[in-house]
C-alpha cells in the first residue's frame, strides 16, 4: 500500500454515515488486510454479506473488506 497525505478537520457533532464514506484502492486485497489487521484495524461483518474468515467479500464486484475509523465512519479497502 502507498501513502498520500490527507486533511481531516474534526466536527463536533459528528454522526456517522451508514454506509462506506471511503475506498482505499489496493492492488492485492488480501495484503492489505494481513497488514492492517497487523496494525490493530479490526475489519467489520455484515449480516448477509457473504465475507470470507477475514472479512473480505468476494465475488460480488471488486473485493473489498471494511472497517470504522475512530469516529466510526465506515472506510474499506477495495482491489483494483
Amino acid at each position: 500500500m502507498s501513502s498520500a497525505p490527507a486533511l481531516v478537520h474534526p466536527k463536533a457533532d459528528h454522526t456517522p454515515a451508514t454506509y462506506t464514506v471511503l475506498n482505499f484502492p489496493v492492488d492485492d486485497v488480501d495484503r492489505a488486510v494481513d497488514e492492517l489487521t497487523t496494525r490493530g484495524v479490526r475489519f467489520a461483518r455484515y449480516d448477509g454479506m457473504p465475507q470470507d474468515d477475514k472479512g473480505i467479500m468476494r465475488g460480488q464486484g471488486p473485493a473489498i473488506a471494511w472497517f470504522t475509523d475512530p469516529a466510526g465512519n465506515i472506510l474499506s479497502v477495495l482491489e483494483q
